[in-house]
């Protein structure tokens, strides 16, 4: 095993630039978690008038977007407050996490802002004219399904571009968000220099020029060929002319992008010799923060979005859910699904009934038997991408219903359940559809072990359900917030690699370091009992027939 020991002394820091927040960690040479902070953006940047973090737009059906001046004002905000709690000329290396598929589109001359900023003002200030478009497209777009079309057809169907990329066309891919401002706003397009992630937009901002796109977080944009770990000339073309000059180069997500530029050396005083490893996506970041690196576990993010993502050394293409290079792996890939009605679905059962309390929706799951006496629920609160299915409630009673067979069962559509029904049909709902789509898609059945993370994996009461439902033990982490603790961990391997002149797998990291760390899982549910698995198993089965059903009849592709 290499040598894994990082100087004494010495910090490295993790952002992860999400929907809603920005927030930091930072890990000492032990990898213990050191320091954290965190920015809301709705609540501490209200002037930009967002809702969980994003605008919808009236005009336009499904366009959700984000300001992209509020990322750089919350920099500086986050950067001050830990100014208070951390010596910056400690850090040895920093990297990030951004939501994916997030876009940002510079205009000429930006490279000259990104150079030459100055230490005495802050950041938010100096790029008000650096962008061609001020909102950023962000994942819960929705407003490029014709566009999502076009692209497939150009590339010979949905299975040659997943066979290709990784993914089908998807709305918020960055692909199709790209070919609908080229469509939409043609003047906006041909005024754009550079395109960014989310993630190396940041990267860009700490090191003072255009951060390359990590290799991980492009192969959510439906352009770069996921064997090749290159852009692809045939979806390039398919999607908006000059592109890949306006995209820049791909890198690997453990490479360095840069020094850490002057502006924060004179203003923060990090040390000049600072690593800024590259950024990548926050569900890259979220796997390497569970340290999740054996295939046969999954893990389940519970957050704005709900995500499930395992890892394998093969790319077995799917016309749902996601496969993307390995962040921490030159070679496997991880797989992932990932559903738009996540938290902001719960809160909102939770707010019609529940009392707008999370003890009283705990307290209605453990109050309601498993299996819910065959009520069932499809809650979209935004447009769904698993299945992809329009905003609407859908709840069906499975008739003569006794959990031992879906053989034979009618279901009746019914306008409501009781409140406590309500609460069960969401919750036994999300983690059946997610079943079954993993199931599907190839993943483990039963899985290892699940790993839980994201806001929801501090409610016992919904792990219960997931344990029930998926049949295996279910572990979570210290932190739920594991995106930005995930960049924490991929800076000090970027570092590691730096040091070393070449990859090191990122488990001899691991395994040097988490046992004497709290960074490691602990058993947070046990498994079901195998005769609720299975009855579960045959409501998952009905629920997937009746999910396709509403698909063929109401689906937007």
């Amino acid at each position: 095993m290499e040598d894994c020991n990082f100087p004494q002394g010495s910090l490295f820091l993790g952002f992860d630039s999400s929907t809603q927040s920005l927030k930091a960690t930072v890990l000492d040479s032990n990898l213990n978690i050191f320091a954290t902070e965190i920015i809301n953006f709705d609540s501490e940047l209200p002037h930009y008038k967002t809702k969980d973090g994003v605008v919808r737009d009236p005009s336009v059906n499904g366009r959700i977007v984000s300001p992209t001046l509020m990322w750089v004002e919350a920099f500086d905000l986050i950067l001050e407050r830990l100014d208070k709690k951390v010596d910056f000329s400690k850090i040895a290396a920093v990297s990030g996490s951004g939501q994916q598929h997030g876009s940002v589109y510079w205009k000429p001359g930006s490279s000259a802002i990104l150079s030459s900023l100055d230490s005495k003002k802050p950041l938010v200030g100096q790029f008000c004219d650096a962008f061609s478009v001020s909102e950023s497209p962000v994942w819960m777009d929705s407003s490029t399904t014709e566009q999502c079309k076009a692209i497939e057809k150009a590339v010979g169907g949905a299975m040659e571009l997943s066979k290709l990329s990784g993914s089908r066309a998807h709305e918020r891919f960055t692909g199709p968000q790209i070919r609908r401002i080229y469509e939409t706003q043609p003047e906006v397009y041909k005024n754009t220099e550079r395109i960014s992630l989310v993630s190396s937009f940041m990267a860009s901002i700490l090191i003072g020029s255009y951060a390359c796109i990590d290799q991980t977080d492009g192969a959510g944009m439906n352009l770069m060929d996921i064997k090749q770990r290159a852009w692809s000339k045939t979806a390039l073309e398919a999607t908006a002319p000059n592109l890949e000059q306006k995209l820049g180069k791909l890198a690997p997500a453990h490479a360095v992008a840069g020094l850490i530029a002057p502006y924060f050396v004179e203003r923060f005083h990090f040390n000049k010799d600072c690593l800024v490893v590259q950024w990548s996506g926050d569900n890259p970041n979220s796997l390497a923060g569970l340290t999740l690196n054996t295939p046969g576990d999954l893990a389940i993010s519970l957050g704005t979005s709900d995500t499930v993502f395992g890892i394998t050394n093969k790319h077995q293409p799917r016309l749902e859910g996601h496969v993307f290079p390995n962040p921490v792996d030159t070679e496997g890939y991880m797989v992932m699904l990932v559903y738009k009605n996540g938290s902001l679905a719960r809160e909102d059962i939770r707010n019609r009934y529940a009392s707008k309390s999370w003890e009283t929706f705990n307290n209605f799951l453990q109050q309601t038997q498993p299996l819910n006496g065959g009520k069932l629920g499809f809650y979209y609160k935004d447009d769904e991408i698993l299945p992809p299915l329009p905003v609407g409630f859908h709840r069906y009673i499975l008739s003569n219903f006794n959990g031992d067979t879906s053989n034979g069962l009618v279901e009746e559509e019914v306008k409501e359940f009781d409140a406590p029904s309500e609460v069960r049909a969401l919750i036994e709902g999300q983690f059946l559809s997610m079943r079954a789509h993993a199931e599907r898609f190839g993943m483990p059945s039963p899985p290892n072990r699940i790993i839980a993370t994201g806001g929801a994996s501090a409610n016992d009461s919904i792990l219960s359900s997931i344990a029930s439902i998926f049949g295996c033990n279910v572990y979570t982490v210290q932190r739920p917030d594991s995106a930005s603790l995930g960049a924490a961990l991929r800076a000090a391997h970027g570092w590691l690699c730096n040091k070393k002149g070449k990859f090191v797998p990122i488990s001899d990291m691991y395994k040097s370091k988490l046992d004497k760390t709290s960074l490691g899982c602990k058993l947070a549910v046990s498994a079901g009992d195998k005769e609720l698995i299975t009855k579960y198993g045959f409501v998952m089965k009905k629920r997937m027939e009746i999910e396709n059903r509403l698909a063929q009849k109401l689906g937007r592709f």
